[in-house]
């Protein structure tokens, strides 16, 4: 008998007993589509983040002052100090808090950033309107505000912005620019965000503190010697001004290099999607093992055919060819329906959740090698069994 009657007769067997196929193939069905949505979604989101954290650059350095000692501040001027470090390309210093906004009958609690004007390339913002800010805005702190395509909206409806006033704690602010819609991500969302000059922020305010700080390198290649020089500044900065009766334990300041998140990320995204693929590969095992266990009472049931084979000349190794082709054609069209739902899965929740699916073929290959493994290794025992039995012992069963 040769392989392609061997599959003929594996396939007119499964439309025999259709629900029992079924059955036997669910496990794989359920094993392969959670494989592939799993490691899908795990690759789709790694996708989106390495998207996000790429826009802003490998080169973005933050640095976050998290002293609680009062006397530990960073004003403006010292921010912009750092300017005058090797490889620097653009410091902007962050203020932020939140204010009620109020244009006619509109209002709205949004949260300020008080920056200046190279803040928009360190943060890759794009303009749908006007302009952003200017370094005369910033050096007279004059009263213009950039808003967030969220808080025009809100407060404006489809009307343009640009060139009127809105009250930000009562204080009319001119509108100079509308940010394009850029959405949420990990360093937070701008459209839901108003931006005015520092000066005017610090007044408004009442803080003179600069917590957050912006460094953008000119390439990559220098971050870690701007990132080594600022850790020494702030270090010889933050003890100059310590005082021992209200000093803190933990670090007074955090320099974070945007690349070595995106590494760290990256590694904690692989160990859990590789998890989470693990585990569901597990029900692949549950379902050869339900493969080897159907396959088994069909050895029982066609034994008396087994044995008018053999009588007939079948050689053993036909035999065994036959069920063991049986068992891999349950586990392949299993699989092929587990890569059909699974593929599908992850494409229709990509696409609600606005993030790339991550369905690679390396995924659906493997998927469906591991499925046929498992028909072969699951479908050996019953085979070998068919293929041991005597003819004269097979026929006198019924």
């Amino acid at each position: 008998m040769t392989i392609f009657q061997s599959m003929k007769m594996a396939f007119k067997q499964l439309k025999t007993s259709k629900l029992r196929s079924f059955l036997t193939m669910l496990g794989i069905i359920i094993g392969v589509a959670s494989v592939i949505l799993l490691v899908s979604l795990g690759k789709g989101v790694t996708q989106e983040v390495n998207s996000q954290m790429g826009d802003l650059g490998s080169n973005l350095i933050t640095v976050m002052n998290t002293s609680v000692n009062p006397n530990d501040k960073i004003s403006y001027d010292d921010a912009m100090k750092y300017q005058n470090i090797d490889g620097v390309k653009s410091v902007s210093p962050e203020l932020s808090g939140q204010v009620n906004a109020a244009y006619d009958y509109q209002t709205k609690n949004v949260k300020v950033i008080g920056t200046n004007d190279q803040y928009q390339g360190a943060r890759s913002l794009d303009l749908e309107n006007g302009r952003f800010l200017l370094p005369i805005d910033i050096e007279y702190g004059q009263k213009v505000a950039v808003l967030g395509p969220s808080v025009a909206s809100d407060l404006f409806g489809f009307a343009n912005p640009v060139g009127e006033t809105v009250r930000l704690n009562g204080l009319p602010y001119k509108v100079v620019g509308v940010l394009k819609e850029k959405g949420a991500s990990m360093m937070g969302s701008s459209d839901d965000q108003i931006f005015i000059p520092i000066m005017a922020a610090q007044r408004m305010l009442k803080d003179t503190n600069v917590r957050t700080i912006y460094v953008e390198t000119k390439s990559a290649d220098v971050v870690d010697p701007v990132v080594s020089t600022l850790e020494s500044r702030l270090s010889i900065q933050m003890n100059e001004k310590e005082d021992d009766a209200s000093s803190q334990t933990g670090p007074k300041y955090q320099v974070i290099n945007q690349q070595e998140i995106l590494n760290a990320f990256n590694t904690i995204s692989n160990t859990l999607t590789t998890a989470l693929g693990a585990i569901a590969a597990i029900s692949l095992v549950v379902g050869g093992i339900g493969i080897m266990n159907i396959m088994l009472v069909s050895v029982s049931e066609r034994t008396r055919e087994i044995g008018i084979r053999k009588a007939l000349g079948a050689k053993k190794r036909a035999i065994l060819m036959q069920f063991l082709i049986e068992s891999v054609v349950i586990s392949v069209v299993g699989g092929i329906i587990g890569i059909i739902i699974g593929a599908s899965g992850a494409a229709i929740f990509g696409s609600v959740a606005n993030i790339p699916s991550g369905i690679t073929a390396g995924t659906i290959i493997f998927s469906f090698a591991f499925s046929l493994c498992i028909g072969v290794i699951f479908g050996i025992a019953p085979a070998n069994k068919a293929a041991k039995l005597r003819p004269i012992d097979a026929l006198r069963s019924e």
